[in-house]
């Protein structure tokens, strides 16, 4: 039973693939009679595979009985398209890690919260523990207090109101006042920090980056010990070099 279901699932896949291509190939829309001949289907099977890409969402039926691609398909070319654009960046942050010999973070700013989009570390480049989802602890990390730097303030505000400022360490900024102070400190300096306010141990540079119109921030993160100073100057200018790369390669169409 099992040998003989696996070439017919197979085929049946690479029907629905074929079928998805001939609606695509038509910005208006095909009847299922015309997809029909155009992909050398059977009516009955072509009719088939129509109602289950339709209840799946991947192709979507019009008034007039005609066929156009669905939101699903269209989701997955996005999905599709943010991680070609991130293929193209990991090499940049991979040199970031291992010029630094620290871990590599790259957030955006979407739907009104700070969310991590890649994490590039390794054997002498270790993450920081996230015990804390970055969503949470923007107020504490550099990835994050850079995105709310570059914010207006009418959107540093709505997202200020809807995170509570937690304790995270002994070093938490958790007044929203003299966050903002902070903030607003030094607007041109190059470079962001976080000096072990998300976690002891850890301190944490970014800078701005952006992903077209979506702006995000770019990062690594430090052990407290040593020359704490210069290793956080020397992590900002490489950081710098690094965002115009990233920031380049992101916004660069498919």
């Amino acid at each position: 039973m099992g040998a003989r279901e696996g070439p017919t699932l197979i085929a049946s896949v690479q029907r629905a693939f074929r079928l998805m291509e001939a609606v695509g190939a038509h910005e208006g829309g095909a009847p299922a009679k015309q997809l029909a001949r155009e992909t050398g289907l059977a009516l009955a099977t072509t009719y088939h595979l129509l109602r289950t890409l339709v209840h799946d969402g991947y192709v979507r039926k019009l008034e007039d009985g005609s066929f156009v691609l669905g939101e699903r398909l269209e989701a997955l070319h996005d999905v599709g398209g943010a991680q070609t654009r991130l293929t193209r960046i990991r090499p940049t942050l991979g040199s970031l890690r291992d010029d630094l010999s620290a871990a590599a973070y790259l957030t955006f700013y979407e739907d009104g919260e700070i969310r991590v989009a890649e994490i590039v570390d390794g054997p002498r480049a270790p993450r920081a523990e996230l015990w804390v989802g970055f969503e949470d602890a923007g107020h504490a990390t550099a990835l994050g207090k850079c995105v709310l730097r570059e914010l207006d303030d009418e959107a540093r505000q709505e997202y200020l109101s809807r995170h509570r400022l937690e304790d995270l360490t002994p070093r938490t900024i958790t007044h929203r006042t003299e966050l903002l102070r902070r903030l607003d400190a030094c607007p041109d300096a190059p470079a962001v920090t976080d000096l072990e306010e998300y976690s002891l141990g850890t301190v944490c540079v970014a800078v701005p980056v952006y992903r077209g119109e979506t702006l995000g921030s770019l990062g690594v993160s430090l052990r407290a010990d040593g020359d704490r100073a210069r290793a956080i100057e020397s992590a900002g200018e490489r950081l710098l070099a690094a965002a115009e790369r990233v920031t380049r390669g992101l916004s660069l169409t498919i």
